[in-house]
């Protein structure tokens, strides 16, 4: 199967803004049932847990379903030599649209609970701790979905990714963003979830630091990259074939 860029792109945009809204939405919704704090991550958490299986479920095929620019350049860097990966022109496609997609569901997700639909969020997020923990929570998504991939494992990811992101809302300080697009795009919502814009460049940086990492636990672990066959790709790369006239 080969799926026009055009496709991929949307599928990317339309991904992430659904994850954006599943992460805002479920957050408002947590805060004007309960205010206990606790229950309102437990809330926040497994929504994002169900949303994001079921995205990279119906998506995955069409587009890989990274909905995740540090997802996006693991991708492209660990496939550059083999071309099994992104291609940079894909990567230079999908990463606006990722950015795109994450603002859209924001604004989608203040909509629907009667918010601002632009509201630069006052939550500050600036702390070390904090990007320790994007470091961690991103380094570990990328060992995740890569290693996935190098044990012929990738049909798995709906249901690991989603519980590996679940998990790290709780076993980091920071509620695991993971995710520049993400990060940028929860900057426009003043509520829950939120993010203040002067905390995103840091976040960013440290989630990009922990691809790094990642990328280089994924060496460390599963050393070259493999031989890989179509069975191995969530979604193969590659244009389609120009239809003959």
């Amino acid at each position: 199967m080969t799926v026009s860029l055009g496709r991929r792109v949307a599928a990317e945009a339309v991904g992430t803004g659904l994850l954006v809204t599943v992460v805002v939405g479920s957050g408002i919704q947590a805060t004007e049932l309960s205010r206990d704090v606790g229950v309102q991550l437990l809330a926040n958490s497994l929504a994002t847990v169900f949303g994001l299986g079921v995205l990279i479920t119906l998506l995955g095929p069409v587009s890989g379903a990274h909905f995740n620019p540090a997802v996006t350049l693991a991708a492209w860097f660990t496939g550059r030599r083999t071309g099994a990966g992104p291609s940079l022109r894909d990567v230079a496609a999908y990463v606006p649209a990722q950015i795109a997609g994450a603002i859209g569901g924001a604004v989608l997700a203040d909509a629907m609970f009667a918010e601002p639909l632009v509201r630069f969020s006052t939550h500050d997020r600036s702390a070390g701790h904090l990007w320790l923990g994007e470091v961690v929570a991103t380094g570990g998504l990328i060992l995740l979905v890569l290693g996935l991939e190098r044990v012929g494992r990738a049909s798995l990811a709906p249901t690991a990714v989603a519980s590996y992101i679940g998990a790290a809302y709780w076993f980091t300080s920071s509620t695991s963003f993971a995710n520049p697009a993400v990060t940028i795009g929860r900057t426009f919502t003043d509520t829950f979830a939120g993010i203040a814009p002067a905390s995103v460049a840091p976040f960013i940086g440290a989630q990009l630091l922990g691809a790094v990492l990642g990328l280089a636990a994924v060496a460390v672990v599963y050393g070259g990259p493999p031989a890989r066959t179509a069975d191995d790709l969530v979604v193969p790369y590659a244009e389609p074939e120009p239809v003959s006239s």
